[in-house]
């Protein structure tokens, strides 16, 4: 990793074995994403649980440009984490993981879901098959009887409260979906 690389031992003396273990699995994650602005490893001493013997705990914080990858107990209940190789392996799994989807997005190749948009029907135009919905920040959004999921249009009254995903019309905002919030 050309990036700065931070390794905290905490609670323990540090180990000169795990630590080369560590800076070589962080250069790997160079092959993942080469927007990676900082790494952070932390190493916990074994935490005793009450069905598993004492289990290595490893944390990695990863900086990227517009996002901070966080892995916390990779697996926190795997016996296997006695060793704290096989702990130290499965954290970095899981970093490439989020390396990988946060590649993805950035790239395009995973469609990213906004939050469905909010608010309530203050018009209903029975013979065109249309109304208005108010949005929260008071836009008025156009819909179509056809956009009305999981219910009828001849149902709605003005008041009722909508979840609904906006588009461009022709006209200017419409809903291409309405969902009654029940």
């Amino acid at each position: 990793m050309i990036l700065p690389l931070q390794i905290t031992f905490r609670h323990m003396d540090p180990s000169p074995a795990l630590e080369a273990r560590i800076r070589e699995l962080a250069s790997r994650l160079d092959r993942f994403s080469e927007h990676i602005m900082r790494c952070h490893v932390i190493v916990e001493p074994p935490a005793h649980h009450k069905h598993q013997g004492f289990l290595y705990d490893f944390r990695i914080d990863i900086t990227l440009p517009d996002e901070e990858i966080a892995i916390r107990h990779a697996h926190p209940a795997d016996h296997a984490h006695e060793d704290p190789y096989v702990a130290l392996r499965d954290a970095f799994l899981a970093a490439r993981r989020k390396l990988e989807d946060y590649e993805r997005k950035r790239r395009g190749d995973v469609k990213s879901h906004s939050e469905a948009a909010h608010g309530w029907i203050t018009e209903l135009d029975a013979e065109q098959g249309s109304g208005r919905i108010e949005t929260e920040d008071g836009r008025l959004i156009y819909f179509h009887r056809n956009s009305v999921i999981g219910g009828r249009f001849q149902d709605l009254t003005t008041g009722t409260e909508v979840r609904f995903a906006e588009e461009a019309g022709d006209l200017g905002p419409q809903a291409s979906t309405v969902h009654v919030i029940s």
